[in-house]
């Protein structure tokens, strides 16, 4: 048996480079442990039904594949989607399906040399924290048992000896269920022109089609497979959106909008008229202004912890509770299966709302916005200049550090939360947070944040001020003191 390597999920799934860490003996090792866990949480299923679904990486394809295969290996009923697809999509053919749950191959916005697994439960939201614990101890437990390694094995060759794996396109009701999202008619009148970066992802293709059946013009650049996505990671980051903002700006054209996605999917950026970058945080707060004050709906927010204080703001406006949670769509997830959430989002783009599924849905997100310019008949800056004016301006900039390697959290952040940075001039911390990294607090409303992340060797610094300066001091800072501390490991 060869050498595994070890293997743990982050904030979403388990990722790994191809070829290192993520490799087809690793792939069906984990899936015999997804089969093992939903065979305990399940226990009335003989079978369980899964759902397995992949991106448009480096075979992801073959990797899905070997997957379905392991799980139905192992006894368990599985249905494989017939092409790529973005995650939220699988996510939302779960229930659909009456399934168990669902095996996504992705490594979302992570590097292209990067693959992944995300595992969904039967409301398609994220595998819960408990789930993805049970799955690594059975990892370790079937690391020590592996199965018959031979030219016969069925794993190896596809030969299933229980029942098939069942093709299975859920694009066709999918694209239904969006029509009964989001007003469709009204977008088709606002006559908006959209141009569309799917980052090569699994998105790809699908906005422009939605809004050419309703006569809008839609543009899409990078909407074919690129397993090296253009040699940039498939994040929608400013620095990864020159060519979307060049398309967009500079045609004078103030019906013009920009949308972006991640790899697979789950996340949205946006550029306006002017080609002017639209952090997922004005979008979340925007999505939030527009179903309270034009959709007429309530109901409490979520927001993690790296997450603007605008929605705080607004929140408090309109009356609404915020409920801050840790990184990771996850921990939203569980907010949502639990009180009547109106809408909760991430910094990185991830955004889910009421009535659909606990989960986070970069299209869905994308309609609505469009839906709110169509309401106001503004474009997208001028909706921006409103929100500003109602909670002040917030500036946000996030700055990702390499590391050699996956670095000890608990230790970095006993360092940072026993020590402080201090000596910033004309910045005065007011409170030191620390519910998921650490969270340095001005009297002013500014912050930092520091923070290793779960899923790639990166120590990431987020900063929100009043002010874009104001954010550079405080990333410049924050990478100093950071800098120190590496050197001192």
């Amino acid at each position: 048996m060869p050498v595994l390597p070890q293997i743990r999920f982050g904030t979403d799934g388990w990722r790994g480079v191809i070829a290192r860490d993520f490799t087809f003996d690793a792939v069906r090792l984990v899936a015999r442990a997804v089969a093992a866990t939903f065979r305990a949480i399940h226990p009335g299923h003989q079978s369980p039904l899964l759902v397995v679904g992949h991106d448009t990486r480096f075979l992801s394809r073959r990797f899905a594949q070997a997957a379905a295969e392991a799980l139905v290996a192992e006894g368990l009923n599985v249905c494989l989607t017939a092409s790529s697809l973005p995650t939220p999509v699988l996510a939302w053919s779960v229930p659909l399906l009456g399934a168990q749950g669902g095996v996504m191959i992705t490594a979302s916005h992570n590097p292209p040399s990067y693959n992944g697994m995300k595992v969904r439960t039967d409301d398609g939201g994220p595998a819960t924290l408990t789930m993805t614990r049970q799955i690594e101890i059975a990892v370790r437990r079937l690391a020590s048992d592996p199965p018959t390694d031979h030219e016969d094995d069925p794993t190896r060759k596809g030969q299933m000896t229980g029942a098939p794996i069942e093709p299975f396109d859920p694009l066709p009701r999918y694209r239904d269920r969006l029509r009964t999202l989001v007003n469709m008619e009204r977008i088709a009148r606002s006559r908006v022109h959209v141009v569309i970066d799917p980052m090569y992802g699994a998105s790809q293709g699908m906005v422009p089609a939605l809004l050419r059946e309703i006569g809008l013009e839609a543009d899409e650049i990078h909407g074919e497979v690129n397993p090296w996505f253009g040699g940039l990671p498939p994040e929608p980051l400013p620095q990864h959106l020159y060519e979307l903002a060049e398309r967009v700006k500079g045609v004078g054209d103030s019906r013009r909008i920009g949308l972006a996605f991640d790899g697979d999917g789950d996340r949205l950026a946006a550029i306006d008229e002017d080609g002017s970058y639209v952090t997922p945080h004005e979008i979340f707060a925007l999505l939030l202004r527009h179903l309270v004050t034009r959709r007429g709906l309530s109901g409490t927010v979520v927001k993690t912890f790296s997450t603007t204080t605008m929605i705080d703001r607004l929140a408090a406006a309109y009356g609404l509770r915020v409920i801050v949670t840790p990184i990771g769509f996850k921990y939203v997830a569980e907010v949502m299966r639990r009180e009547e959430v109106l809408i909760g989002g991430e910094e990185s783009g991830g955004i889910g709302i009421a009535g659909h599924i606990p989960e986070r849905d970069g299209v869905v997100s994308a309609l609505l916005l469009l839906e709110a310019l169509a309401t106001e008949e503004k474009p997208l800056g001028a909706l921006l200049g409103e929100l500003q004016a109602e909670v002040g301006p917030h500036c946000y900039r996030r700055l990702d550090l390499g590391l050699d390697r996956v670095v000890d959290r608990s230790e970095l952040e006993r360092r940072i939360r026993d020590e402080p940075p201090t000596g910033m001039e004309g910045w005065h911390l007011k409170e030191v947070q620390d519910l998921d990294g650490v969270k340095l607090v001005g009297d002013d409303g500014s912050w930092l944040l520091i923070r290793p992340s779960g899923t790639e060797p990166v120590l990431r610094l987020y900063a929100e001020a009043p002010t874009d300066e104001q954010v550079s001091r405080l990333l410049a800072w924050g990478k100093g003191y950071a800098d120190r501390l590496r050197k001192e490991r």
